[in-house]
């Protein structure tokens, strides 16, 4: 299935048109103080490492004008959470201080910076709250063209600006119209509250969404655990699976033998849940693997959401991993370009899992899907192929 794509509409291009317009020379090197201070902002990280630095460091950074926004903005980039957090408060800090003192913010270097995609997306997020303070009128129009922003904040004002669109048709008794807009909405939606939001409206007008299939997370797995992952080690030990996959194999694992089992989802947003087979457990590691078939070769994004440590392999390639527990869940979170072979491609998941055991820390899950560069779902050519006729091979 293939989401709705709307066309470049006049008010999309006016607004990128507008804004374009604001953007001037990029801001000038930063000076060694300023370098210095960024360092040890960067350097922080959990149970109050380096807060002592990082705190007089944001005591100078957050003494700068409007000129030192965008560097700090561009600080963000590869920056962990606790940094992001010492950032965000410098630049909340000086934005206030200017505005409070009539100054004003330097637009053309935040929408240069906002229309940069491969910044840090919470950074580009910040440059828009920013940009709205100066031009809101832009900001709104700009949404229009951000619906497949990577920015997940940016896109969940963007779908919400057309859920909005929607209610007001449907308050004018214009059904048809607030289907299309809703229909729209859901394709781009990766919030799960928004889309919940949005399958009720459509399930009222007549149009039930089957969410597993309009965004085609891949369901037929096989999965074998638990490894241990006992001090989180889990993470850089290559277990058999990673060497060789073969389903009628038996390994040593965390508790005794482990074995390859058939995983079938049902879950509407494509959970691959690994407690359900291999159970409820902490410190472990597992796999799950499944197979696409491509009628060509092409370039895709394999896109994994989960709020667990993880790594994925393409045909034996490691396209990318993760090595943090229970921050972020989000549908499309991490998104991996890819190149599918013609014909059969293995697709391997290593998902670990540590040692918190509040309740919001009990989820040992992933999903997944195959997409385009923009989020539109790239089905099997043989979706009659699942995991479960796998054969084995190397």
């Amino acid at each position: 299935m293939r989401a709705y794509q709307s066309p470049l509409s006049a008010v999309r291009a006016a607004s990128i048109f507008f804004l374009f317009a604001w953007m001037g020379a990029a801001v000038a090197g930063q000076p060694q103080e300023m370098a210095d201070a960024l360092a040890a902002i960067k350097s922080v990280g959990p149970e109050g490492r380096g807060n002592a630095a990082a705190a007089a460091a944001w005591r100078k950074l957050a003494c700068g004008d409007a000129t030192t926004l965008v560097p700090l903005l561009e600080a963000m980039d590869g920056a962990n959470d606790f940094a992001l957090n010492w950032l965000r408060a410098a630049i909340d800090s000086i934005t206030s201080r200017v505005l409070s003192a009539g100054g004003s913010l330097p637009a053309p270097d935040l929408g240069k910076f906002l229309l940069e995609t491969h910044h840090n997306p919470r950074a580009r997020r910040l440059a828009f709250e920013l940009l709205t303070k100066v031009d809101p009128v832009t900001t709104d129009k700009l949404l229009a063209g951000m619906l497949n922003d990577p920015s997940m904040e940016i896109r969940y004002d963007a779908v919400q600006k057309l859920i909005d669109q929607a209610a007001q048709s449907l308050a004018a008794s214009n059904k048809a119209g607030a289907t299309l807009l809703y229909q729209q909405a859901l394709s781009t939606a990766r919030d799960v509250v928004q889309i919940d939001g949005i399958a009720q409206k459509l399930g009222g007008l007549g149009q039930p969404v089957d969410t597993l299939k309009l965004f085609g997370f891949l369901t037929e797995w096989k999965v074998i655990g638990p490894f241990d992952n006992t001090g989180r080690k889990g993470f850089d030990t290559v277990f058999p699976p990673e060497q060789t996959i073969d389903f009628t194999a038996e390994y040593d694992g965390k508790a005794g033998k482990v074995k390859w089992q058939d995983v079938v989802v049902t879950e509407k947003y494509g959970k691959v849940d690994l407690n359900q087979p291999c159970g409820k457990l902490k410190e472990v590691t597992g796999y799950a693997a499944t197979e696409f078939f491509s009628d060509r070769p092409q370039a895709v994004e394999l896109r994994l959401g989960g709020d667990n440590s993880w790594k994925v392999w393409l045909n034996g390639k490691l396209l990318f991993g993760h090595d943090e527990y229970h921050f972020n869940a989000e549908i499309d979170a991490y998104q991996m370009p890819a190149q599918l072979q013609a014909g059969r491609n293995t697709i391997l998941v290593k998902v670990c899992q540590n040692e918190q055991t509040e309740d919001w820390a009990v989820d040992w899950e992933f999903q997944l899907r195959v997409t385009d560069s923009l989020g539109t779902p790239i089905l099997s050519a043989t979706p009659g192929r699942n995991a479960s006729a796998m054969v084995n091979r190397p």
